[in-house]
């Protein structure tokens, strides 16, 4: 048993605390709160790990990445972890179906560092690995997937962000006959969905956030999907802050290999508000329950964990 492997049920630990932090959150309508308050949560559950390590990737980076450490300085393994403490700050600001907590680790180096930038991404599942391409037009990418699948481009759907940057490429995916399913947030989610058959999701496409790039390819890996991502920078802040992270040619193709290219990568989400894979947290009298999406990529296990924290053991626990 690998040694990250002997810390999952710690890591499951951290993303159980920071969605019950932000579930406490959940339709205040402040999505930034939502933030601060799982972020926080994140980072006192980090502090406790039987590790020594840093947090390679972390969403707001002016924030978290100061603030979020790993265990004690020479105790334990050496890991790189990723986190982005609340997908969905505005899906739970509101109520909204979709919120999940998410942690990825991997041996020391294994995770890819990026800054916060944007990424440009394509995500599929195993059966369309290696059929698509970065670089190739968008009509050309669905008919390799929809080849791959045994289905007709019209059969496919595909997950985009709603935002106006992807204006072109909606139309060029309306175009080949695709259907699309355009999400507010929840890039991640629809990534995993990519990569589980019986989903509906048959691919991901557009710009999103560079450290959620990181954390999908550590997820796909367990699950045997693909993603391809090119960094990009919007204006000369950030293509100096690729640069001091060792980033000069932005516009070179990564794989997925890349993104997260260790062997043992251990993979956590636990659902914040109720989604497609997993139930939000759910309060009772004496505590809360919890949903969480384990994996792991040297044993090659995926398991969906139910958790009962309680806090009033006089009360009867719920089992339902």
């Amino acid at each position: 048993m690998s040694l990250l492997r002997q810390l999952e049920h710690d890591f499951v630990a951290v993303t159980e605390r920071a969605a019950r932090a932000a579930a406490q959150t959940m339709g205040y309508g402040d999505g930034e709160h939502c933030d601060r308050v799982a972020a926080e949560a994140m980072r006192e559950a980090l502090e406790r790990l039987a590790a020594a390590g840093r947090v390679a990737i972390a969403e707001a980076e002016s924030e978290e990445r100061t603030t979020l450490r790993v265990g004690d300085a020479g105790d334990g393994v050496e890991v790189d972890v990723a986190v982005d403490p609340l997908e969905g700050a505005r899906l739970c600001a509101t109520g909204a179906p979709g919120a999940v907590s998410v942690l990825a680790a991997a041996e020391r180096g294994g995770l890819l560092a990026v800054p916060d930038v944007y990424m440009e991404k394509i995500m599929v599942g195993p059966t369309a690995r290696g059929a698509v391409h970065l670089d190739s037009p968008v009509p050309e990418n669905l008919r390799n997937v929809a080849r791959s699948l045994g289905r007709e481009v019209s059969d496919l759907t595909v997950v985009v962000l709603d935002r106006e940057r992807h204006r072109q490429l909606v139309a060029d995916i309306r175009d080949t006959g695709a259907r699309i399913r355009l999400i507010a947030e929840g890039e991640l989610s629809a990534g995993i969905a990519a990569a589980v058959r019986g989903t509906g999701v048959h691919a991901v496409m557009g710009v999103g956030r560079a450290p959620a790039g990181v954390i999908a390819a550590a997820a796909l890996r367990c699950l045997g999907g693909e993603i391809q991502a090119r960094l990009v920078a919007v204006d000369e802040e950030q293509k100096k802050r690729l640069a001091e992270h060792g980033f000069p040619d932005a516009g070179r193709v990564l794989a997925t290999e890349e993104l997260a290219r260790g062997e043992s990568i251990v993979f956590s989400a636990t659902g914040v508000t109720d989604g497609e894979f997993l139930r939000g947290v759910r309060f009772f009298g004496g505590g809360s329950r919890t949903s969480t999406l384990v994996m792991s990529l040297p044993e090659r296990l995926v398991r969906f964990t139910e958790t009962i924290h309680l806090e009033d053991p006089t009360i009867p626990v719920q089992f339902y």
